[in-house]
């Protein structure tokens, strides 16, 4: 039975278990391999995507569970990395290893939505639940508040 839904503005019809994980079909069935798996568990965030404007942890959100949805993975922000959270991460200098980059940033674009002036106590609550293990929390809150229009 086929899936339909849109990434990134495009529509897909894919033809897997319904039960498979959403991260999967985006990174092996589509191509899109900016979300990276982390833990599997949906603990890390590094698999954060936007369903119909929500974040949410694509390793177990079922794909069946998308069907007739809008999901953004990191390649829908932009293409040339023009969103304002995409350029306030490269002037932070945010990213050491990177990998859990692309869930940051989809975590923090949500955030700023809902909050668009937000202080840096509630930046990091928000972003609390994105695991980084390099240690750049005080870069990625620099950034976000850079985004919100509070930072240099």
């Amino acid at each position: 039975m086929a899936i339909s839904f849109q990434v990134n503005g495009r529509s897909h019809s894919v033809d897997v278990d319904p039960k498979t994980p959403l991260l999967w079909v985006l990174r092996d069935t589509l191509n899109m391999t900016g979300t990276k798996y982390g833990c599997g568990i949906a603990a890390c965030g590094a698999c954060t995507v936007h369903i119909d404007g929500e974040p949410a942890r694509s390793c177990v959100y079922p794909v069946a569970s998308v069907a007739g949805k809008k999901v953004t993975t990191i390649e829908g922000l932009s293409t040339d990395q023009s969103h304002p959270v995409q350029q306030a991460w490269i002037a932070e200098q945010v990213p050491q290893c990177g990998y859990c980059q692309s869930g940051q940033i989809m975590a923090a674009v949500a955030f700023l939505k809902k909050n668009p002036s937000p202080t840096a106590a509630q930046v990091d609550e928000a972003m609390s639940n994105n695991i980084c293990r390099c240690g750049t929390q005080q870069r990625m809150r620099a950034a976000i508040l850079r985004a919100a229009g509070g930072g240099k």
